[in-house]
Formats: structure tokens, sequence, C-alpha cells
């Protein structure tokens, strides 16, 4: 648990960097990594609702669902991107975008949770170390997907048009 103590902060602050460097933009990647305690509140209430605790491998579960949580915000969020970029409004970028990415995240995180289900529910010889990993896993991507789907496009529009990075179209409105 020491080493995770280190290793969880240290991953999180490598993701933050990837982000920005994939981005180029704070604002973006904080919108991605809104993301993370989403998803660790899902795996910890999951962890909570099945009576499992806190241990080593659901910390391990916890690292596998940030990975996921992330890649699936930042499918999204390149989207919207490139959307807005390509002339749309922050609104139009994100109502159309979400709907263009609404079955690639549905897929990334249904194809991890029910990949997970017979983990999460194994009762045989070594079920006490994976059910926690599986449990988090399954919980976290439950709240990650929400909030990539339904609240992360909303943030975007918001960001976006305070964000000083006018759309092409916002750019020929103001001359």
């Amino acid at each position: 648990m020491a080493r995770l103590a280190i290793v969880v902060p240290a991953s999180i602050a490598l993701i933050a960097a990837l982000l920005f460097a994939s981005l180029r933009s704070w604002p973006l990647a904080l919108l991605v990594l809104i993301n993370l305690p989403v998803a660790a509140v899902g795996g910890v209430v999951a962890l909570w609702l099945r009576g499992l605790h806190l241990s080593v491998s659901a910390s391990i579960g916890f690292i596998a669902l940030f990975g996921v949580a992330v890649l699936n915000g930042l499918v999204l969020l390149t989207t919207l991107e490139r959307r807005r970029r390509s002339g749309e409004t922050p609104q139009v970028a994100a109502r159309e975008g979400s709907r263009e990415r609404l079955r690639p995240v549905l897929m990334t995180a249904l194809v991890a949770s029910i990949g997970f289900i017979p983990v999460a529910l194994s009762t045989g010889t070594g079920a006490e170390v994976q059910r926690p990993l599986a449990t988090v896993v399954i919980g976290g991507l439950i709240t990650s997907t929400l909030l990539t789907l339904l609240v992360l496009p909303a943030w975007y529009a918001r960001v976006a048009l305070f964000s000083g990075n006018p759309s092409p179209s916002q750019t020929n409105n103001l001359s």
C-alpha cells in the first residue's frame, strides 16, 4: 500500500502531462481529468455495496479504471475539438460530437465492464483477490461513462467559449 501511495499519484501526474501534450490545453486536460474522481467514487461505492474492502488488488483496479476513464474522455474531447476547429460553435460541436462518439465510448466501457463480470462474481480460489479489482472497474466505469456522455459535453461547451481559442466561425464573426 505504501508503494501504491506513490504509484497512483505519479500515474495521475503522468496522465495529466500526456493529456496536456495531446490536447495542448490545460483546461481541456482538466476536463478529462474530472473523470478520475468521479470514477473513483463509483469504484468506492461499488466496493461498499458489495461489502468489500480497499485492498492492493482494488487499488490496482483503480489504476486500470483510470486508464479506461481517461481514454473515453479523450476520445470524446478530441472529436469535439476537431468539430469546433472545423467551424462549428462549441455548443453544436458538443451536441453533434457526443452523438458521433456515443457508440465508441459505450463500447469501450461495456467491453471492460462485461469482461469483468465473471471475475466480480467468482467464488473460487483467488476470488478474494480478484473480486475487489473487478468491482472497482465495473462501478467506476458506470459513473465515469455517465459523466463522459452527459456532463463532459456541457462543460466542454462552456470551457471552449471562455478558453480564448475561438473557432474559425467565431473569428469570422468578429471581423
